[in-house]
Parts: C-alpha cells; sequence; structure tokens
C-alpha cells in the first residue's frame, strides 16, 4: 500500500483517498448517522485539511475521537 501522509501524496491524490474512502457508504451525509457521525455535517469536509496539505488523517481521526475538531 502506498503511503497516505501528505508528503508523499498530491492534492488530487488526496482527494481521491477522501472521497474513495467515503464511497462505502455513498458519502451523502447530510443528516445522516450511518457511521455514528450523528448529524454533524459532511464527513468530506471533515478531512478538507488533509486534501488542502494541512493536516494528516490521523490528526483528523484523533481531534474527532475527542469530540474537537478544528480547521
Amino acid at each position: 500500500m502506498k503511503s497516505i501522509l501528505i508528503k508523499d501524496t498530491t492534492r488530487e491524490e488526496r482527494e481521491r483517498i477522501v472521497a474513495g474512502s467515503l464511497a462505502v457508504c455513498g458519502g451523502t451525509c447530510d443528516f445522516c448517522n450511518g457511521c455514528d457521525n450523528l448529524g454533524g455535517g459532511r464527513i468530506d469536509e471533515i478531512y478538507r485539511p488533509y486534501i488542502e496539505g494541512e493536516k494528516e488523517i490521523t490528526e483528523i481521526n484523533a481531534e474527532y475521537r475527542s469530540g474537537f475538531v478544528r480547521g
């Protein structure tokens, strides 16, 4: 498996990584509770800092689990 770290990917690859991960449920997150987001908004927007190269996925996931996500 290829690295998904920001330093090893382009913006376009990060977009595909996020989209591919969300394809499991269809990525229609508005008012959806399917992944325990509990209506918290679109999951793809939570990963925007990763796509933009600002935060690694592991950082975003840790913040999400702690109940604190900041863009």
